[in-house]
């Protein structure tokens, strides 16, 4: 059974799933890259390439072990993303998300990050939201979400805003978020 934190499963992988995931994660963008700050532009033509970054998207996505990713996780400036709100079932893509309505109950728990390895801290995050956008084709798409999806399209619609954890956490979470991300010296012998 797997653990769900955020945009992250934490279940026991054998050895060619681990082996999967390490390549995965080396094409996901990691905290600081620049483009992770940068906010993604809307989707105007429904082309092979959309296609081919959609069916990347996916594809890493399961490899990675994850529960969503956004476009600019993988230094694409476009206003696309992939989850998993059912872990059971195929990805839902997502092409120039917005919300439409969000509930005034929020809810904190804990996320994580496949840009932000290593890091688990609590989030604030509206418990419904209607999202509206398009399908991968450009036909109209209208999700309704709640719980643990509606999270994970938060997450994913922050990320094509240049919007990380990070920056919607206590500062203490904050603080050690970074330390766990600030990179360790080398010793020599």
């Amino acid at each position: 059974m797997a653990e769900e934190v955020g945009e992250v499963r934490n279940e026991k992988l054998d050895a060619e799933a681990q082996a999967r995931r390490r390549v995965a994660l080396a094409q996901v963008r990691q905290y600081p890259d620049p483009v992770l700050r940068m906010k993604a532009r809307d989707v105007e033509i429904f082309d092979e390439d959309l296609e081919r970054l959609i069916e990347r998207l996916k594809h890493l996505l399961r490899d990675a072990n994850g529960l969503g990713l956004a476009a600019t996780q993988i230094g694409v400036l476009r206003r696309v993303f992939v989850f998993l709100p059912d872990p059971e079932q195929e990805p839902v893509v997502l092409v120039n998300p917005r919300v439409a309505e969000s509930s005034d109950e929020r809810v904190t728990d804990d996320e994580g990050c496949l840009s932000l390895q290593g890091v688990v801290i609590p989030v604030e995050r509206h418990e419904r939201l209607t999202l509206e956008g398009s399908t991968p084709e450009g036909q109209e798409a209208r999700l309704e979400l709640e719980g643990l999806p509606a999270r994970i399209a938060q997450h994913e619609l922050d990320h094509l805003d240049g919007v990380l954890i990070l920056d919607r956490t206590t500062a203490e979470a904050r603080r050690e978020a970074l330390a766990i991300l600030r990179p360790q010296p080398a010793l020599v012998r």
